[in-house]
């Protein structure tokens, strides 16, 4: 699971260690420790967006090939469409991820623009 940023006085969260897009050659997360500038946090944001991108179009495919009026696949690009999809689903929750815990924390009673 990834680091918690600690958070300041007053509910919001301090800059702290970014979780990146990416992963060590052993599977590892990977963290930036970073004010949300510079070149690599750039570079993070880049593939992050590139990896969304990806998992779109590769979205857009598997619901095609799932239509009721698709080609019949063979079980091996079935099986290749799978680890796409989960390796596209993998990289958007670690996505989601980064981006949450950059999130401010609401403060005291507030409810989002929500009314009871």
């Amino acid at each position: 699971m990834a680091e918690q940023a600690t958070r300041r006085p007053g509910g919001t969260r301090a800059e702290g260690p970014r979780l990146l897009p990416w992963t060590t050659q052993d599977g590892h997360p990977c963290y930036l420790s970073t004010d949300g500038q510079g070149y690599l946090a750039n570079l993070a944001d880049n593939i992050e967006a590139i990896q969304l991108g990806m998992g779109e179009d590769l979205l857009e495919y598997a619901r095609d090939a799932v239509a009721p009026d698709a080609k019949v696949l063979s079980a091996t690009e079935y099986r290749w469409l799978a680890r796409r999809l989960t390796e596209a689903l993998s990289d958007a929750l670690r996505v989601a991820d980064s981006r949450g815990q950059r999130l401010p924390a609401p403060e005291e009673g507030d409810r989002g623009g929500l009314t009871p």
